[in-house]
């Protein structure tokens, strides 16, 4: 998710053995990773990685999809035993048949970096060829141990990934965005444009998405913001979500989900799946790439097109990025209000300006006024989320859009999160408050019946 820091305290990333004799050594593979002061790192952790370290040199990595799950199961099992005796481990037969068991679970997932995907500490996972991969931990980055055998290795990790998602990356079309199985996002290059070997950049989300409770716990926003913002979507305010990559903009639109009625209809539409809406009345959409022979392909502009036929209360989109921003903007102006979308800019005015600039990729005759006119009457509110330099995300502007002044969209700031200072660590301090401006949809919120303590917009003193 991207996602809101956690108060988890770091742990080093677990050292491999130096790479056998037989791998090609590359100046990639003898990168050496400084020890960091911290707790001890997870024993079983550690075994697992050094054992498949032996594995991957001395099992035929080019049969292991030729081999049926009980030949395969014998040699891990094998191996195991052989491991267990060498480094004089004390484990009775059911011990060795368990640990073998997960050993092969992970073999036939994700090889050496399942044990980082079930690690909930670790954000992102970031391969740069086969003998190179780098973890994100509370927005910090690490070089990992962790390898691949060869660029071979790695090659067929990322067909297992793309072939669950009914994608594919070859030659011709060298890059690809999946998903795994439980909403991570997966973007992939492989040669001949990554020059040195396959390039993998794993997202994670959390298994059990964050609430707008957490984000509070957190600390990405206050409980007078967070109030703010549940009112606000459960009255149908069309809302933007703003930020850069990893600020945590799918997270917040995830949380504050929870916000919608459960008897709404909901629709989600995506280049690759990973919303984690909290309802029960969701119908998931995605994007197609076109086929080997360039066809076939399903852009975002018809889903939301298609999307408008199939009766929904709102529409969900993932991220916009291109002239769907125009269909996006009509479907807020045409009884869908309530609807939602994430953007990538750096701060609520620079997104209304790309949100003009997405619309006129789709060529339409419009003058720049009316788009502008669309934009003001079509989205409510816009939420800037925003990775500090420690890490940490947060919640750094809630502004209401209120209507056009002239050729201009007129935004007026309701809540800031103001940097103060930087401690001697590199943390980042600050304070949340309001700017004193009453918001114009709260007379919704009351018509509604959603309460909502109106000193909170007291400038004077910090949320």
């Amino acid at each position: 998710m991207a996602r809101f820091s956690l108060s988890r305290s770091a742990t080093p990333a677990p050292q491999a053995p130096a790479p056998a004799p037989a791998v090609v050594s590359t100046p990639a593979a003898r990168v050496e990773t400084k020890s960091k002061p911290g707790p001890a790192r997870d024993a079983s952790l550690d075994l697992r990685l050094r054992l498949h370290t032996r594995l991957i040199d001395e099992l035929d990595l080019a049969k292991l999809d030729k081999l049926d799950e009980t030949e395969l199961r014998r040699q891990v099992l094998q191996q195991v035993t052989e491991f267990a005796r060498d480094e004089r481990m004390a484990l009775n037969t059911k011990e060795l048949e368990a640990l073998g068991a997960s050993i092969y679970d992970e073999m036939v997932g994700l090889g050496p970096i399942e044990p980082l995907l079930k690690d909930d500490s670790i954000n992102d996972i970031l391969i740069n060829g086969p003998f190179q991969v780098y973890i994100e931990r509370r927005g910090e980055l690490e070089l990992t141990a962790i390898r691949f055998r060869d660029n071979d290795h790695l090659l067929r990790i990322v067909n297992r990934i793309v072939a669950g998602v009914g994608r594919r990356i070859d030659e011709s079309q060298p890059m690809v965005d999946a998903r795994l199985q439980d909403g991570s996002r997966v973007n992939a290059a492989i040669p001949p444009i990554a020059i040195d070997g396959c390039s993998v950049s794993i997202r994670k989300f959390s298994k059990k998405p964050l609430t707008l409770e957490k984000l509070v716990e957190f600390g990405a926003m206050p409980q007078a913001m967070s109030d703010f913002l549940f009112g606000a979507v459960r009255s149908r305010v069309s809302t933007v979500i703003s930020g850069g990559t990893g600020s945590g903009k799918t997270t917040l639109l995830n949380a504050l989900s929870a916000a919608i009625p459960p008897g709404e209809r909901l629709i989600t539409i995506e280049d690759a799946a990973e919303l984690q809406l909290q309802q029960p009345h969701v119908v998931r959409l995605e994007t197609r790439p076109p086929n080997i022979e360039g066809k076939g392909e399903i852009r975002q502009r018809e889903l939301v097109k298609n999307a408008l036929r199939m009766r929904p209360d709102r529409v969900i989109l993932g991220e916009v990025r291109s002239e769907e921003a125009f269909d996006m903007l009509q479907a807020m102006n045409t009884g869908h209000e309530g609807s939602m979308a994430t953007i990538h800019s750096n701060n609520p005015r620079e997104a209304i300006s790309r949100l003009e600039q997405m619309v006129a990729m789709g060529g339409l005759q419009i003058g720049a006024d009316a788009v502008r006119g669309q934009i003001a009457a079509a989205v409510g509110l816009v939420v800037q989320v925003m990775r500090l330099s420690d890490g940490k995300r947060k919640v750094t502007h809630v502004t209401e859009i209120t209507g056009m002044e002239g050729n201009v969209v007129q935004m007026q700031d309701i809540f800031l999160f103001n940097r103060t200072h930087t401690g001697p660590d590199g943390e980042v301090f600050g304070e949340f408050r309001a700017t004193g401006l009453r918001p114009r949809c709260l007379d919704e919120m009351i018509r509604r019946g959603i309460p909502y303590d109106t000193a909170n917009f007291d400038p004077s003193r910090a949320l």
